[in-house]
């Protein structure tokens, strides 16, 4: 049986600013059920895809990156915002919909050639996402697929990424 994964997500009005409503995950994430579903779900795309390694981006992406790593027996690795990340690292800008901000990734956390899958929370714009493809890029890796749980649809930001990066395959399980 199908878990309607879009009735354990909440809308949160005025969050984090007046107009926005956002789309809380947490009861999704916190239903075992639901939650091990949409890991499940996402990681039988990955599978197709042929990874060698899933990438995270932060922080709510973390929780469903972890979850897909460990299902398909890969290793994880990190995309941050500037300045989190210990060691020596590459940058991108990475405008989004709420602030101008940098994500970051340890020069070694992607080797050239090596193929990633990029999983993430929800795409909006679509800004976040181009940014962590466009990083993992400049580590000269071959971005094979982005997955997201939810997709704002009404932001096209599907679109913008298709545009940008026609090449990379991309999932999402629900979409508003």
């Amino acid at each position: 049986m199908t878990i309607d994964l879009r009735s354990k997500i909440c809308d949160v009005p005025d969050f984090p600013k007046p107009g926005i409503v956002f789309k809380d995950l947490t009861p999704l994430i916190q239903d075992a059920a639901a939650y091990n579903e949409a890991i499940d779900r996402m990681a039988a795309w990955a599978r197709t895809k042929g990874p060698d390694i899933i990438v995270g981006i932060e922080s709510r992406g973390f929780l469903f990156a972890a979850g897909v790593a460990r299902e398909l027996r890969l290793g994880l690795t990190v995309i941050r915002k500037k300045g989190k990340l210990p060691r020596k690292t590459v940058c991108v800008l990475a405008p989004n919909e709420y602030a101008v901000e940098h994500f970051e990734m340890h020069v070694d956390a992607v080797s050239p050639g090596q193929r990633v899958l990029i999983v993430d929370d929800l795409i909006a714009t679509g800004s976040s996402s181009i940014s962590s493809i466009d990083l993992v890029g400049k580590l000269e890796g071959k971005v094979v697929g982005f997955a997201a749980v939810v997709d704002l649809s009404f932001l096209k930001g599907v679109e913008n990424i298709m545009k940008a990066h026609p090449e990379v395959d991309l999932l999402s399980l629900v979409t508003f």
